[in-house]
């Protein structure tokens, strides 16, 4: 599995945690466990009166074990994106 993660290294990448929290960064490193460090990061807070607000994170360690997902980020596309015109409930947490 962390083979696949390989392509991912040095790009922005989407996070999304087994608790429901969505992270977005740069991708800078992983281990065999899916432990991902990632850089310039931030969380999107989704909320259903307001828009998505950006938690500033910087350098951002997730443990393998609380990692749901993990997808690219088409910058060009994501730039376009008015995040305070998004409204949406948050994700519940994964249930096992």
């Amino acid at each position: 599995m962390t083979l696949a993660l390989e392509p991912y290294v040095n790009r922005t990448v989407c996070v999304i945690t087994a608790d429901g929290r969505n992270i977005v960064g740069t991708l800078r490193g992983f281990d065999q466990t899916i432990n991902i460090i990632l850089d310039d990061s931030h969380e999107r807070v989704f909320s259903t009166t307001s828009g998505v607000e950006q938690v500033p994170l910087g350098l951002y360690i997730i443990r393998g074990d609380n990692v749901a997902i993990i997808g690219d980020i088409n910058q060009e596309q994501d730039s376009k994106l008015v995040l305070s015109n998004i409204k949406a409930e948050p994700l519940n947490p994964v249930v096992h």
